[in-house]
């Protein structure tokens, strides 16, 4: 495995990344999305980590900086706005690796989200790994939030200790409940009588992406993560998500004790192994590079 800068072009800025190699020819190449603000390298060198990984594993890797993040120049913009990058980066290691047959996209967080997005866009993208993706509103947190926390804690013994011994701070936590649930009851009647048309909204658009993949998206979630949470309950209620079902399986796998950027060494070895072994076991055949 070796790992040499590549410096590209986006428009009229220079984005910087870092490719990594394995020893012999790579059939699949991986280009690794950062979820923002986030840089090339990543929390506790996460993506450092997963580039080595992949590479020792046979594959191609590229992490880069987009548009005024890191190293890179240009102007800062969000998820939702950096498609030219990702189209950039895509050209890049294809120059740089012209005996690849297959192009990945991997992110994390709104990297996920991006990458989910941009993949309808270009034919080259032949599958997509979505770590913990980003689907956030106020009513998918509020949803998360009662299902994951407000029903937990009822479930607690320090909960109802703080209760009898009037350490319990119950009007904040009421009032945060009833404006969780308000913000539910909105959202449901909101399916029932959807708005007039109007532009998708992100979300909708990465349920557009997935659609157009299926069994080509590799979803990764953390067990101990509101973003994680949030994505699974969003995909399993949202129509535009459907047939997801939630059922862990080739296409969704989970590291129970993860947070969301895995932090510990051993949950970050997990990720990249279910990302190697996913790599390794899809055909990806309809959207392969001629």
């Amino acid at each position: 495995m070796n790992e040499t800068p590549l410096n590209f072009d986006c428009g009229e800025d220079r984005l910087i990344g870092v490719l990594h190699r394995p020893e012999g020819p790579a059939a699949r190449g991986v280009v690794v999305i950062v979820g923002g603000p986030q840089y090339r390298a990543g929390s506790h060198r996460q993506f450092v980590e997963l580039g080595r990984g992949l590479a020792e594993g046979g594959h191609a890797c590229l992490r880069f900086d987009y548009r005024g993040m890191g190293d890179s120049s240009g102007e800062m913009r969000d998820f939702r706005h950096i498609g030219e990058d990702v189209r950039a980066a895509v050209d890049a290691l294809l120059s740089a690796c012209p005996e690849l047959h297959e192009v990945v996209l991997w992110g994390l967080c709104d990297g996920a989200s991006a990458a989910l997005m941009y993949a309808q866009q270009d034919a080259r993208i032949a599958g997509v790994v979505a770590v913990n993706p980003w689907v956030r509103s106020a009513e998918s947190l509020a949803e998360a939030r009662v299902r994951h926390y407000y029903l937990q804690r009822l479930l607690q013994p320090e909960m109802w200790r703080k209760i009898a011994s009037g350490r319990f701070e119950w009007r904040r936590s009421v009032w945060g409940a009833v404006e969780a649930v308000a913000l539910i009851a909105g959202r449901m009647l909101r399916r029932r009588r959807p708005p007039p048309a109007a532009e998708p909204s992100f979300q909708q658009r990465m349920a557009h992406g997935w659609q157009g993949l299926r069994d080509s998206t590799l979803f990764v979630l953390s067990g101990r993560d509101i973003t994680a949470q949030e994505f699974f309950d969003h995909a399993c209620s949202d129509p535009a998500w459907q047939p997801f079902d939630g059922s862990e399986g080739p296409c969704l796998r989970r590291v129970p004790e993860a947070d969301h950027t895995f932090a510990a060494a051993a949950w970050n070895q997990q990720l990249i192994a279910h990302t190697l072994a996913w790599l390794d076991a899809a055909p990806f055949a309809s959207r392969s590079l001629p």
